[in-house]
């Protein structure tokens, strides 16, 4: 692609305007979710090393990767928090769901040392509730006895922009917290009872690391990347479980839908991570809109066959657990359902 013409689909990203997305197939534009940029670099990399494609992501939260599909800015948008019937049926056309890997939602923290530390159901909640606001509040400290917990005050550290990271987070303490759930609830954004907020995952983890007696949630990659420590959470079997690609991976149920459209945190699996989360790559089902040529609907379609089968052996070195069998089924099938002027792309 020219440089003239990158830096115009640059500009028209950064200011929301809408580009014939008309371009030669080896560049395929995309933005979204935070959550698994770690993994998308290092999946586009690789893909554009094997194939000669360019392949576009700017992470700007889910809220934003969504917006800016509706407006038919990029290509595909990425999403940990998968689009309602009801927003489905608001967009211009039909809109899919491609799930690519899953991540654990961590929390971490800045304490003297680091130390790992356990939080029950109970006290998780009350620590975003603000209902505990010291470190050394009893509750916590008859979970970890071994901690040296200071007298400082707990800062909760959030997320300021639309994401999906927050929805699962808040989707979690609703399903386990009647008093989160009735006070405060879930979605991409919320009314925090307290904190203060930054953008994207990067920054939730940013402002932690540069905090001390700070706590806040976010992509297991974020908090490795920075050697930062993360929470040991109670499960629904009431185990204390470290976020790893295994425990992730054990969160999986087995009946997920034939759309993909599901939440997975709070597991009953015994040695499962109770705040796993998918996240989804979304397109539009019907690929002949807006002058895309059968070439470019055919590259997208490319590039996300491959992200779901050879694309996942990027995932568990990054600390994302793989799509199981089932769920590759189901992507094979949504993948085969996209259509160029009616017809199916794949065979």
């Amino acid at each position: 692609m020219k440089k003239t013409t990158m830096i115009l689909m640059v500009f028209a990203l950064t200011l929301g305007l809408s580009l014939p997305l008309t371009a030669a197939g080896t560049e395929i534009i995309g933005a979204g979710a935070t959550f698994p940029l770690p993994v998308y670099t290092k999946m586009f990399s690789a893909y554009n090393k094997e194939f000669g494609v360019k392949v576009n992501y700017q992470g700007v939260g889910s809220g934003t990767g969504i917006k800016q599909l509706l407006k038919k800015v990029t290509e595909f948008g990425g999403t940990d928090a998968y689009m309602s019937d009801k927003d489905i049926a608001a967009a211009p056309a039909k809109i899919v769901h491609i799930p690519t890997c899953l991540g654990a939602v961590v929390v971490t923290y800045n304490l003297p040392g680091n130390p790992t530390i356990k939080l029950s159901q109970e006290v998780l909640a009350d620590i975003f509730l603000a209902n505990i606001t010291k470190w050394n509040d009893p509750a916590i400290a008859k979970l970890n006895p071994k901690a040296n917990l200071p007298k400082t005050d707990i800062l909760i550290v959030h997320r300021s922009d639309k994401s999906g990271t927050t929805k699962n987070f808040t989707g979690y303490l609703t399903q386990i917290d009647k008093e989160w759930a009735d006070e405060v609830g879930s979605g991409k954004t919320v009314e925090w009872p307290a904190g203060l907020g930054a953008p994207k995952n990067a920054g939730v983890a940013g402002l932690i690391k540069q905090t001390p007696g700070s706590i806040g949630y976010v992509e297991l990659a974020y908090a490795l990347e920075n050697d930062m420590p993360v929470a040991a959470l109670e499960n629904k079997s009431g185990k204390f479980i470290l976020p790893t690609v295994k425990s992730t991976s054990l969160a999986i149920p087995s009946d997920i839908p034939a759309d993909t459209r599901t939440y997975i945190s709070d597991t009953a699996a015994p040695d499962g991570y109770p705040i796993a989360a998918l996240t989804w790559i979304i397109l539009y089902k019907e690929q002949n809109y807006k002058g895309r040529s059968f070439e470019q609907a055919k590259a997208l379609l490319d590039l996300l066959w491959w992200v779901s089968h050879d694309g996942q052996v990027h995932t568990t070195a990054l600390n994302y657990a793989p799509l199981s069998d089932d769920m590759v089924k189901k992507v094979e099938a949504i993948l085969k359902s996209v259509t160029y002027g009616g017809k199916p792309i794949l065979k």
